[in-house]
């Protein structure tokens, strides 16, 4: 891409800015440095490659969809394209890292695969990819979030994965996390840790961004096709820890002439007590083994998140989405529940697609924001809204 460089991405240190690190117990301290030194041996080799770009199109299904949304865009003002993360293998853009590091899981000789999740995308992403490598894999997920996600837990069982429900703090993807990173700890030599989100320690947020950038490099080509050029005017995505944003804006993010906009959950309000708001309430710390924006109080403690939303539920932010929004090179707006739903079923009457809540935040953002007739905006739905369906039916508008 043209423009400026401006060193959006990691530093040979694992750093955004301040933003980072590896801040990980002893006994982890092998285990990441080992994947560290062998994570980009490996993705970048022509055999990891060959197979991994097989799988995406065979297995997954890729490219997904590039959708110029007619409607959508008459209603907002813009030309407005749907990147179609929905119709992947699993429904959501999580297939894509999973099929990623389960595959370098394998080239580092690990047998036995954890994961933590929170709306349930990424757990069955990870289990139907161990089903197909033939892995042992366990799941941990909070006790709220397999009462909200029974759908997603009940597919995890049935791909042969283990689902430990989690019963700490609010019993969602924080306190899922936690429990995962305690296994991992127990089980250094054998385990592979598979992050679903730009969180944790380096190398994680630079390796799931890098998996995931396969979104942002099919836009630029797509778009080229659709459109005549290879860039859009504004790219829109939903954060929580932020990888399906990461891989939307990856291959964009040092080429100034795109407009980023990144929506995060607002809950009931940012000044409400009960919201997800993380890069407008949250404050430098460390939260799973990176530094980053963290909601804490005064003293240093981690304040329980809020949202609708599973997969938003989070009191941190990937190291990457920190620094941007620390410089200003993205926007962000802070969209609550009420907002949205209605954008949910605003996008299944108006184009037909129902939406996963998470994505839902990013179409809830587009009424925030103004665009020219001509301006080429690139949403991402992430995941579609079959899990999400009893909420929607109890919340519509």
């Amino acid at each position: 891409m043209e423009g400026q460089d401006n060193n959006y991405r990691v530093s040979p240190e694992g750093y955004y800015g301040t933003f980072g690190g590896a801040y990980v117990p002893e006994i982890l301290h092998r285990c990441v440095e080992e994947l560290r030194e062998s994570y980009l041996r490996v993705i970048e080799s022509e055999a990891f490659m060959q197979e991994f770009s097989t799988l995406l199109r065979d297995y997954a299904g890729r490219p997904s969809p590039l959708y110029h949304a007619a409607r959508m865009s008459e209603r907002y003002g813009c030309r407005l394209y749907l990147k179609r993360e929905d119709l992947n293998h699993t429904g959501s853009h999580k297939i894509n890292n999973a099929l990623g590091q389960v595959l370098l899981a394998r080239h580092m000789g690990r047998r036995r695969v954890i994961a933590e999740t929170g709306a349930g995308q990424h757990g069955v992403a990870v289990a139907t990819v161990c089903a197909l490598m033939g892995m042992e894999c366990m799941i941990y997920m909070g006790r709220t979030d397999t009462e909200r996600q029974r759908a997603n837990v009940e597919k995890i069982r049935m791909l042969g994965g283990e689902v430990t429900p989690v019963e700490s703090g609010n019993m969602t993807l924080k306190d899922a996390t936690n429990e995962a990173i305690r296994d991992w700890c127990r089980h250094p030599s054998d385990t592979y840790y598979v992050i679903g989100s730009t969180v944790g320690p380096h190398p994680y947020p630079d390796l799931v961004a890098r998996l995931q950038s396969v979104i942002g490099r099919e836009i630029s080509w797509q778009l080229q096709e659709h459109e005549g050029r290879d860039r859009p005017d504004c790219l829109m995505a939903c954060v929580g820890g932020g990888s399906n944003a990461a891989g939307t804006i990856y291959p964009f993010v040092d080429d100034e002439r795109v407009r980023i906009v990144l929506a995060e959950a607002a809950g009931c309000g940012v000044e409400s007590g009960r919201s997800a708001a993380t890069l407008h309430l949250g404050l430098p710390g460390i939260i799973h083994g990176a530094r980053t924006l963290v909601m804490q109080d005064n003293d240093g403690q981690i304040e329980e998140p809020y949202s609708i939303s599973a997969g938003l539920d989070y009191p941190g932010i990937g190291p990457m989405h920190a620094n941007l929004f620390a410089r200003g090179r993205a926007e962000v707006v802070a969209v609550t529940d009420r907002e949205a739903v209605e954008a949910a079923y605003e996008l299944t009457r108006l184009e037909g697609i129902i939406p996963a809540l998470e994505s839902a935040h990013a179409l809830g953002a587009l009424g925030r924001l103004r665009f020219g007739p001509d301006e080429l905006v690139v949403l991402t739905v992430s995941g579609r809204g079959d899990k999400d369906m009893e909420t929607y039916l109890s919340a519509k508008p």
